[in-house]
Formats: structure tokens, C-alpha cells, sequence
């Protein structure tokens, strides 16, 4: 590789987050748009699982893309892009949460009830085909109005934690709430969750 190739900067898809931040604020529409593919999926996933719609989970993650372009120049690349675009989404699904009264829909919580120490029992279905599937779908319907029954602080670490994976590091950041706080709350949402869903879902699959 010659002087000249090692100078010119990375391409867009080899970037990092904060390399095409910088150009961004440098007025790139296209580094822009290789964040907006490198991140849509990741936020519209997110949304959903707070909100559980997944249209409106599509407008809101375009909202986001929106406020990361209009306030580039707030972003400092001394934290990692990842938490400054998750904080706005988690707070403008959490806006959204206050604005209804009622949430629907399902997710896939396989993570989140192997974070519970019992997945095995809820999930041990033997029945094939469609019958497995409309037990899942049975199963992912009661997860979630378990979730929806904790409290809200206990709800969101669950989801950012156990679904969306993020690190403790991260959710503190989000939240903006002590590292302590999120290992305490996610432990609590973990073991209320546990007790509520063991007895109802070992039901159904000895049945």
C-alpha cells in the first residue's frame, strides 16, 4: 500500500460511528445516510419493544434520525455515538409511553426469560409445526403483559438489558442513573418476573 492509500480516509461502510459523525457535522449527506442504514433497524427494534407498535416505532426512529442531523454539533466523540442516539430514542419512546394509556403487541424474549434462570421450563413445547408456533405466540403475549405490569423503572432496564442487550454501561448512561441502581432494578424486574410468569407458563406447557 502506497503513502497516498494509507492517508485517504476509511469508506463510509469501514467508518466508525464517530468518523461519520465528524463528517456529518462537516455537512456530509452521505455519511448521513450510511449511519441512517447502519442504525435504523437497531432503533426502530428498540422502539418497538418499549412501545409495541411497530408503526408508530417506524415514525419515532425517524424522529431520531431527524434530532441526530439537527443537533450534530452537540455530539461530543468523547462518548460513544451508540448512547447519544439510544438516549434519544429510549426518552422519545418513553414520551410516547405517557401519551397512551394502553400498549399492545409481542416480542421475541428468549434472552429475557433465560435471564430469569427457568427458560427451559417455559419453553419446553414438543409439539411441531403450527401447534409450536401459536404456543410461542401464546407465550410471547403473556411475557408481555408481565412486563407492562411492573413498574416503569423496572420495564425499561428489563428491556434495554434483556432484549435490546445493551451493556450496564450503556443503560446507566441512557437512563442517567447510577451503575448500582441498574444491577439493583434489573435483579428486581428479573425476579418479579420470574414469580409472576413461572406458575402461569409451566401451565401451558404441561397442558
Amino acid at each position: 500500500m502506497t503513502a497516498a492509500e494509507q492517508n485517504q480516509p476509511p469508506s463510509l461502510a469501514d467508518a466508525s460511528d464517530e468518523e461519520l459523525m465528524e463528517q456529518i457535522v462537516a455537512g456530509s449527506e452521505a455519511a448521513f445516510a450510511q449511519l441512517v442504514r447502519r442504525y435504523q433497524g437497531k432503533i426502530t427494534n428498540l422502539v418497538h419493544r418499549f412501545i409495541h407498535d411497530r408503526e408508530q416505532a417506524v415514525e419515532i426512529a425517524q424522529e431520531v434520525f431527524l434530532r441526530v442531523y439537527l443537533h450534530r454539533k452537540r455530539y461530543r466523540p468523547s462518548g460513544r455515538f451508540s448512547t447519544w442516539i439510544y438516549t434519544i430514542a429510549a426518552n422519545l419512546a418513553k414520551n410516547e409511553i405517557r401519551r397512551r394509556s394502553r400498549l399492545r403487541g409481542v416480542t421475541s424474549l428468549d434472552k429475557l426469560l433465560e435471564a430469569t434462570g427457568d427458560s427451559g421450563g417455559f419453553f419446553a413445547d414438543k409439539r411441531p409445526g403450527p401447534d409450536q408456533a401459536a404456543h410461542q405466540h401464546e407465550v410471547e403475549e403473556i411475557v408481555m403483559a408481565a412486563i407492562h405490569k411492573l413498574p416503569p423503572k423496572y420495564r425499561d432496564v428489563i428491556l434495554l438489558r434483556d432484549v435490546q442487550q445493551l451493556t450496564y454501561e450503556e443503560i446507566e448512561q441512557v437512563l442517567s442513573i447510577p451503575g448500582g441502581t441498574v444491577r439493583s432494578r434489573i435483579n428486581r424486574a428479573r425476579t418479579a418476573l420470574k414469580e409472576m410468569l413461572a406458575p402461569i407458563l409451566r401451565r401451558r406447557t404441561t397442558s
